[in-house]
């Protein structure tokens, strides 16, 4: 295997051997998300009703919450690897940078917030 043309490697065109690893993650996530959505699927399916109460009472089990915290992280780490893909594809200035770095800061938040709202459920029931 050659190393490309000369002008290609003066302009630091090619492969950054970067990709493999953000490709595979990227699938894992898919596959993750996958298997927990089925889980919350069927889990939503089995349960009686679907009034607060029966919701509340099912994510406060230790079992639904750690599973929903898990699926949160999953969705979201699938969604900013695959923003960033398509930032990194198409926004080829400066403003790369600071979309890259909105869409870090967007994805915890909104994370954090939904992590945030399972605990309190699950630590105290849904009480205000």
């Amino acid at each position: 295997m050659g190393t490309g043309t000369e002008i290609g490697r003066v302009r630091g065109l090619g492969s950054a051997k970067a990709g493999a690893h953000h490709w595979w993650i990227q699938r894992l996530t898919a596959g993750s998300n996958l298997l927990l959505m089925l889980w919350f699927l069927f889990s939503l399916l089995r349960l009686p009703h679907y009034d607060h109460a029966t919701i509340v009472a099912w994510l406060s089990t230790p079992f639904a919450a750690v599973a929903m915290i898990l699926l949160v992280l999953s969705v979201f780490w699938h969604f900013r690897l695959g923003l960033q893909v398509v930032i990194e594809d198409y926004q080829h200035d400066e403003s790369r940078v600071v979309a890259i770095i909105l869409l870090n800061f967007y994805t915890f938040a909104m994370a954090g917030f939904a992590i945030f709202a399972i605990l309190k459920i699950a630590f105290t029931g849904g009480a205000v």
